[in-house]
């Protein structure tokens, strides 16, 4: 057989296992998560969760143990017309304004960094926090030495 391959040479892709040159495969490290900044503003709530906020609280004054409120509160949303979803859809775009706003003052800060007065020590507040008291200690002790 000229420029044709024999059936050992032909490799069954669907049952071979791809590894890399040089031995057995390594098991992957998980990717490491960033970490997310506690003062970035919250993302604004959908006019359904703006819906479901209120749903809630009246569903669960009027059936106290039943526990789909969930379920109860989707199903009332899909049967709504627009026209009863406005006020529900006005409210979330006031609070996309409003989060779009605190974005821009957020990246804004991101952008200048940290002022001067923010930058602390090498030390930190509960470091900091000890020595006042190690002080105090002393303090007492000085008092109670006098008597």
């Amino acid at each position: 057989m000229k420029g044709g391959r024999s059936k050992s040479q032909v490799k069954n892709t669907s049952l071979s296992v791809n590894r890399k040159a040089g031995g057995a495969s390594k098991p992957r490290k998980p990717a490491k998560k960033a970490v997310k900044d506690p003062n970035k503003p919250k993302r604004p709530a959908s006019a359904f969760f703006v819906f479901m906020e209120e749903f809630r609280q009246t569903y669960k004054e009027k059936h106290p143990n039943n526990k789909s409120v969930s379920v109860a509160g989707g199903d009332k949303w899909k049967s709504m017309s627009e026209a009863e979803k406005a006020p529900y859809v006005a409210k979330a775009e006031k609070r996309k304004v409003e989060y779009e706003k605190n974005m821009k003052a957020y990246n804004k800060r991101q952008a200048e960094g940290p002022k001067p007065d923010e930058d602390e020590s090498e030390k930190s507040v509960s470091e900091v926090n000890n020595e006042d008291e190690d002080d105090d200690e002393e303090g007492s002790e000085e008092e109670e030495d006098d008597d």
